[in-house]
């Protein structure tokens, strides 16, 4: 009962995703939360008030003055009784109307009313979801505080392919517990990588990897919520930044290296989960370079290596790398732990279809140098509470 006496308001608003919320109060009731449901008009359409009272146990709010409400005021009762506000799924009209500060209705209302956190859970068509606008306002909304947990991608209901599905309600419900869990980190300041670097080649072409940053940002979204204070070196990602956490933009492996070296001083863990281009050009054209010859050649000479030069200061932190290897994953990560000197190493194999990079899902073998642990494979954030509570035990 990991959710037992927390209050979770839960917020549905009109979009085909509804139907999960059902399922979604249910896992959160077998977690022992409190559940009440406030719905759009919107959202009435696709799923019935009464089925979320059956589940839920309490009325369904829809009205933004509701004469039953105590003094007319259900906004002010739902913001106060909350621990935790769940808007999902949130469809790009909720999300824009809560950037724009509005109050037309009870869902808004009471994201505005309410002292506690508040997630939204956005679910649109793929091209909703990444319209600049919609970016803009989960950006926007992120800086000021609102937790964003996913999208996933996939099929959609309207036929196409791509980013916006909600997430599953299982993963909700356990983003939820892990929301509630035990500030493991609370005081450690904890700095890490994230996403490719780039090296240019001229002024338009540049040498990269599939790196998508996933990884390296739910690392970071859990360890604020952990209670650490969070500062995360990005390479070149379309992804937004975790609430409370600090966000460093970088491009190419010096900058990254440059960033970490100027914090790194004051930290208490460094997670190294970049994937850093291990060469870049050794004379970088300054104009385009032109299709001429059958072949070309690249004279390449090797970037610094972040994570030996961390792991080998006289102060350093706890230092964690990451090993993304295609065959023989322990034996190479073993070799990069003791070669490194490193405090731990998180190991991956990248070979695996739809685990790693560009994957939403993951699975790790942890090593350090008295032990070892496999976490096997899931969905990205809850691997990094997973790995961050191993740091937390081993460190």
């Amino acid at each position: 009962m990991s959710l037992k006496n927390k209050n979770i308001l839960l917020g549905i608003g009109g979009g085909i995703a509804a139907y999960k919320s059902a399922d979604l109060v249910r896992r959160l009731k077998e977690r022992g939360a409190q559940v009440r449901v406030v719905m759009t008009q919107s959202a009435m359409e696709f799923i019935a008030p009464l089925t979320l009272q059956a589940l839920s146990g309490h009325p369904v709010a829809s009205d933004l003055l509701d004469p039953a409400a105590e003094a007319a005021m259900g906004h002010i009762e739902l913001a106060r009784w909350a621990d935790l506000f769940v808007i999902a799924p949130a469809t790009a009209n909720i999300i824009a109307r809560m950037q724009a500060g509005m109050a037309d209705e009870l869902l808004t209302t009471c994201a505005l009313a309410t002292a506690a956190p508040v997630v939204i859970c956005p679910a649109m068509n793929q091209q909703m979801y990444q319209h600049a606008a919609t970016q803009h306002n989960l950006q926007s909304l992120q800086s000021r505080g609102t937790h964003i947990w996913g999208p996933d991608s996939g099929s959609q209901a309207c036929g196409e392919v791509g980013p916006g599905r909600m997430l599953e309600p299982l993963d909700i419900a356990k983003r939820c517990e892990g929301f509630f869990a035990e500030k493991l980190l609370a005081g450690q300041k904890l700095l890490l990588t994230a996403g490719p670097t780039r090296e240019a080649i001229d002024p338009v072409r540049y040498i990269s990897n599939h790196s998508s940053g996933k990884m390296g940002f739910a690392l970071a979204q859990k360890a604020a919520e952990m209670g650490a204070e969070v500062t995360l070196v990005a390479g070149p990602v379309n992804l937004p930044t975790p609430a409370g956490v600090r966000r460093i933009n970088v491009q190419s492996a010096q900058q990254m290296l440059d960033a970490v070296m100027q914090a790194v001083a004051e930290q208490d863990i460094f997670i190294a989960c970049a994937a850093v281009a291990d060469y870049r050009i050794a004379q970088v054209a300054e104009a385009k370079i032109k299709k001429s010859a059958e072949t070309m050649q690249l004279a390449l000479v090797r970037n610094p290596d972040i994570l030996a030069t961390v792991a080998a200061l006289q102060h350093k932190p706890f230092t964690v790398g990451f090993a993304a290897e295609t065959h023989d994953v322990e034996h190479y990560a073993t070799d990069k732990l003791q070669r490194k000197k490193l405090d731990m190493i998180a190991a991956n194999d990248v070979s695996i279809a739809g685990q790693g990079f560009n994957a939403d899902s993951n699975a790790l073998k942890v090593i350090w140098p008295n032990g070892s642990q496999d976490l096997p494979a899931t969905d990205k954030h809850t691997l990094a509470g997973q790995l961050l509570g191993l740091i937390a035990q081993v460190k």
